[in-house]
């Protein structure tokens, strides 16, 4: 593990997912910025030891979006975080995540990848010609917004090789300070406690837990593991969807204890991390002390700060993330596979990824199913 400018690089390049939804939900949801930064820097640095990679950490992106449209206070989202954290965190230690990974093909996992690609893609053009309410006070028309991304965006993947993402996270500092720098205030923001009821809980699980579980499972637990394998081959070993789901439950038992941002792992944060040179641990365990210093040193006034953060810069870091993680479908071979890829992604991106992956297995394992029936039918005696 070592820390050095690539990892460095590498490290702040998924910031495109974390600085929208942690703004948003520190403005708009109430939520204490001490509290949503502390889960994602302690599993950034469990993540750096446990498994010596890039392995990313994200906020729920299913999750976030429900609760900022449905402006869901702390409780449900506490709640939330609660009820998600023990379903992975039980259904990982008993083996229950390894077990039903094994029933998704390679085809329908970069299907899900594809789908968080577009996803990607799609926020990331939504951060420049609709910025978030929270963003309102410094966002850019978008008509100056959206070429400053693009050029932003090409300079990212050209010069990815050249710890490019640290210079443009640079820029972006800089100006977020020279229009906010007045509001800077040291010391952690205050941590409430959830006060829970089944209330809250009921809420939480039909609104938040029902539509992100689908996400977390295929994308933080299979796409994460296969996109760690494509990359780093037999030094992936020990990420395993079981393991992950174990880390990032681990986490969200303590995001919802002190009203927190539920996390997760992510593939489309492992490529971001891995295109703009990360190959250790050192590009986790740096974010990681980094979101503990902001959380703890500056989370007073961290609301304010990061809201003057450039959103062209974000939307580029977030968008070369998704190009290049649409990149991994290159190994697809043959076109079935091609074919249940496509559909799966295109599925997931429109509607909803629990229906695409249902249609996924459907189209996979139903003629495996057939072809079997008629083989074993073949072989009967006459």
């Amino acid at each position: 593990m070592k820390v050095d400018r690539r990892e460095l690089a590498g490290a702040v390049a998924d910031l495109g997912v974390l600085v929208p939804i942690a703004v948003t939900l520190i403005v708009g949801n109430g939520l204490s910025a001490t509290a949503v930064l502390l889960p994602a820097g302690l599993l950034y640095v469990v993540a750096a030891f446990v498994y010596r990679l890039p392995i990313p950490v994200q906020p729920l992106k299913a999750f976030g979006a429900i609760a900022i449209a449905k402006g869901l206070g702390s409780e449900e989202i506490a709640a939330g975080a609660l009820l998600l954290g023990a379903i992975f965190l039980v259904a990982g230690r008993l083996g229950l995540i390894d077990l039903a990974g094994r029933a998704f093909p390679r085809a329908l996992v970069r299907g899900v990848q594809l789908t968080v690609g577009l996803l990607f893609l799609g926020i990331a053009w939504n951060l420049v010609v609709d910025p978030p309410e929270a963003f309102s006070a410094h966002a850019t028309a978008a008509a100056w917004a959206v070429p400053l991304a693009a050029i932003a965006l090409v300079a990212a993947l050209a010069l990815r090789r050249l710890a490019i993402s640290l210079v443009l996270v640079a820029v972006g500092a800089a100006v977020m300070l020279a229009q906010a720098a007045g509001d800077v205030s040291l010391g952690p923001s205050a941590i409430a406690f959830p006060n829970l009821d089944a209330a809250a809980f009921a809420t939480a699980f039909a609104v938040l837990v029902v539509p992100q579980a689908p996400l977390s499972f295929a994308n933080s637990c299979l796409a994460t593991t296969d996109a760690a394998r494509a990359y780093f081959g037999d030094q992936a070993a020990g990420v395993r969807p079981g393991r992950l789901a174990t880390t990032f439950g681990s986490a969200n038992l303590l995001a919802g204890a002190i009203s927190g941002m539920p996390v997760c792992h992510g593939a489309g944060g492992l490529t971001a991390h891995v295109s703009f040179g990360a190959r250790t641990g050192g590009a986790p365990l740096a974010m990681g002390l980094f979101l503990l210093g902001l959380a703890l040193g500056v989370g007073s006034g961290l609301a304010a700060l990061l809201a003057a953060f450039p959103l062209s810069i974000l939307a580029a870091l977030l968008a070369a993330a998704g190009l290049l993680h649409i990149g991994l479908l290159r190994d697809l071979r043959g076109a079935r596979d091609w074919a249940l890829a496509l559909l799966v992604g295109a599925i997931g991106f429109q509607t909803n990824l629990a229906i695409a992956l249902g249609v996924g297995l459907l189209l996979w394992w139903i003629p495996w199913g057939v072809h079997r029936l008629r083989a074993r039918g073949a072989e009967a005696p006459a």
